[in-house]
């Protein structure tokens, strides 16, 4: 494997980082969808709306990788967690420590995650010709792993580390080596695959004061994984490529996502302007919710199984 150092030194390159925004948080007069358990003749208007459509643009969110072991943030079983802030990362070392700390711990479970039925029905559904391309929100690369082709990782990929100085990109397994070797009382302790996994890939940790990280070593330059962070900006052209996906679509498909954030929330505001009909399928209420064509208070796995059997015939 490719040491730390090699790696980081390896793709040297201008940084451009998009500015900090302040997102909006969801409020209970946002939306008023269905809680309920949908009827069976429910399900099928859904899997008959999608069915007399050519192909399908999925957006997924959290809810496409809780039964791969990853917890959501807004989920009916969520647990409690207040993510880090861009500008609390690269503004305080301290933070920075804290967040790593808790990410090698975390790294662990998050790293050896593996696709669950939802990922793999939706690769092969590409396959079929169903699906015209997927938008993530996720960062965990239980997509790619499956085997969707045309997928855009819209906030990112926690697998790559990324220097904010001069751009350079490494593994976050090479990262995961050099934090290990630099904190070898870490490295060794026992409780450090149990701890409890938290949304965004790291892990609750306690004592993270003495815990050591580096700085890119080829620039000095803040190392952040290449993740876009709560108050941070999606690039534009990689929004503008997800435009293209929902725009090349006759239906959008929301698979497990609150929609609590502009960020996903926008593709939905984007195919009801166009005409496009909209269907959720997510445990618990979206914002989306208004806009839908369609809502389906419904695992995803089970509404992918459904629909694979109901529209692929081979």
């Amino acid at each position: 494997m490719e040491s730390f150092k090699t790696a980081v030194g390896a793709n040297p390159a201008p940084a451009l980082r998009p500015p900090v925004v302040r997102l909006p948080k969801m409020g209970p007069q946002a939306h008023n969808p269905s809680l309920r358990e949908p009827t069976p003749e429910e399900v099928r208007r859904a899997l008959d709306l999608v069915a007399a459509t050519e192909t399908v643009a999925v957006l997924t969110g959290a809810g496409m990788s809780t039964d791969s072991g990853i917890p959501d943030y807004r989920g009916p079983s969520s647990p409690e967690a207040s993510p880090m802030l861009y500008d609390e990362f690269v503004t305080s070392a301290e933070n920075r420590r804290r967040y790593w700390a808790r990410a090698f711990k975390g790294w662990g479970r998050m790293g050896q995650a593996h696709p669950n039925t939802a990922h793999e029905v939706l690769a092969r559904l590409e396959t079929h010709g169903r699906v015209r391309g997927v938008i993530t929100q996720n960062v965990d690369g239980l997509h790619e792993a499956a085997g969707s082709a045309n997928l855009i990782a819209l906030h990112g990929r926690i697998a790559d580390v990324v220097c904010l100085g001069c751009a350079a990109v490494t593994s976050r397994a090479a990262f995961q080596e050099e934090l290990a070797r630099l904190n070898p009382e870490a490295a060794e302790d026992p409780e450090a695959g149990h701890a409890e996994l938290r949304p965004d890939g790291d892990a609750v940790v306690s004592d993270w004061q003495g815990f050591v990280f580096p700085d890119c070593p080829a620039c000095g330059g803040i190392l952040k994984p290449d993740v876009v962070f709560f108050g941070e900006s999606v690039p534009k052209p990689r929004v503008a490529a997800c435009f293209d996906i929902v725009d090349a679509a006759d239906l959008l498909l929301v698979l497990g996502s609150s929609l609590t954030v502009m960020s996903g929330l926008r593709f939905v505001h984007r195919a009801v302007k166009s005409g496009r009909p909209v269907v959720i399928v997510n445990r618990g209420e979206t914002r989306g919710d208004p806009m839908a064509t369609i809502k389906l208070n419904l695992g995803v796995a089970d509404f992918l199984t459904a629909m694979e059997a109901h529209t692929v015939h081979v």
